[in-house]
């Protein structure tokens, strides 16, 4: 019986624990942060790409603090690697002329459904103004 005890522990802990959405995993969710130059009108007059532009990334639905960040290359392209199945929210700040701290993010949610799964975003345009 004693013996039984730490097998039965072993077999709770292999099958109980659930994986979450996160790091540990072996796919990609990737896009691109492009820059648009608005004037005085609201017209857009530009466009390019955002180097070193932070783009932050939320693991699961119930947390409301960024759980990684990083900064887009030189072209504006950004990669979180390594992630599990699960639901992420990617954001980035966009300036916004009627907020009070002068920015607003720019929100998008994603699933990866299985492994080895590259989710490309696209783009991501933000407002410059």
């Amino acid at each position: 019986m004693n013996k039984l005890i730490p097998l039965l522990f072993f077999v709770l802990i292999l099958f109980g624990c659930k994986k979450v959405s996160g790091e540990g995993g072996s796919s990609t969710i990737k896009g691109v942060v492009i820059e648009q130059l608005y004037n005085s009108l609201g017209n857009v007059i530009a466009e390019y790409p955002s180097p070193d532009q932070d783009v932050f990334i939320i693991y699961g639905e119930k947390s409301s603090y960024y759980d990684d960040d990083i900064s887009t290359s030189y072209d504006g392209t950004f990669e979180f690697r390594y992630l599990q199945k699960g639901k992420y929210s990617v954001f980035v700040y966009e300036d916004c002329s009627s907020c009070l701290s002068g920015k607003k993010e720019k929100l998008v949610e994603v699933e990866i459904t299985e492994k080895n799964q590259v989710v490309d975003l696209d783009t991501i345009y933000i407002k410059k103004l």
